[in-house]
């Protein structure tokens, strides 16, 4: 996503949904040292474990609704959201607020989720999780995929105003040095086994013991290595 800024025409930037602060670092170090760069989140839980993993004097860390931007129009050159807009309720009103406080000539850059199926840890997590739970998951399990369609987003783009656009799919491979630690972190933490965690939490170890065999044997145990696939959406003002 870094490589895709062209640094010289930035001078502020503002991240959306900046979460741990994995991206906010490669953004940083991509643009230039005199431009400013604003890493936002709607979580300060997210917000504070993101300092505390990057201590960088030169980021502007706010509490920030992508619904409601605090800026004034055309005054940002460049917006990033990496794996965000998934979860905003009213999406066509956030990505107006992107747009509203872009200048003209700037760039929206941001990722979300493929479908499921072609994430393939996710998709045998989910598997998994639905055996445990006797049943498809609750729709509210599906938000994290729910912006896979290329067309949709580039229609979403389009009626936002945007003049130029360019929506892709980006493959790439999910690497855990053993599926032992890709099954603990799904199941300790990943959303597809929330529920269980609060109402069946005597199954916790059982599952980990099965996710970690079907994904050892789909995907090898040490090094786990598997597909996974997001959609790039870029825009100009």
């Amino acid at each position: 996503m870094a490589k895709r800024i062209d640094p010289v025409p930035v001078s502020l930037a503002l991240e959306i949904a900046a979460g741990t602060g994995r991206v906010t670092r490669h953004i940083r170090e991509r643009i230039a040292t005199t431009a400013k760069l604003i890493a936002s989140d709607i979580s300060e839980d997210m917000l504070a474990e993101a300092k505390k993993k990057l201590s960088h004097p030169d980021i502007d860390w706010q509490l920030i609704d992508a619904e409601n931007l605090p800026f004034k129009d055309n005054s940002i050159d460049l917006i990033v959201c990496c794996f965000g807009y998934m979860f905003v309720p009213d999406k066509p009103k956030a990505f107006a607020e992107a747009y509203r406080v872009l200048r003209p000539g700037g760039v929206f850059l941001f990722t979300t989720w493929d479908k499921l199926e072609h994430n393939a840890v996710s998709w045998t997590s989910r598997l998994v999780a639905e055996e445990y739970l006797k049943g498809p998951l609750p729709e509210l399990y599906n938000l994290a995929v729910s912006m896979s369609d290329e067309a949709a987003i580039r229609q979403l783009l389009e009626n936002t105003g945007f003049s130029k656009t360019a929506v892709e799919k980006a493959a790439q491979l999910s690497v855990c040095p053993t599926a032992k630690e890709a099954a603990a972190g799904l199941v300790e933490g990943g959303f597809m086994f929330k529920e269980i965690r609060q109402h069946h939490p005597e199954w916790i170890e059982e599952i980990k013991i099965r996710l970690e065999k079907e994904l050892s044997e789909k995907f090898g145990a040490a090094p786990m290595i598997a597909p996974m696939s997001a959609v790039i959406g870029q825009a100009w003002k």
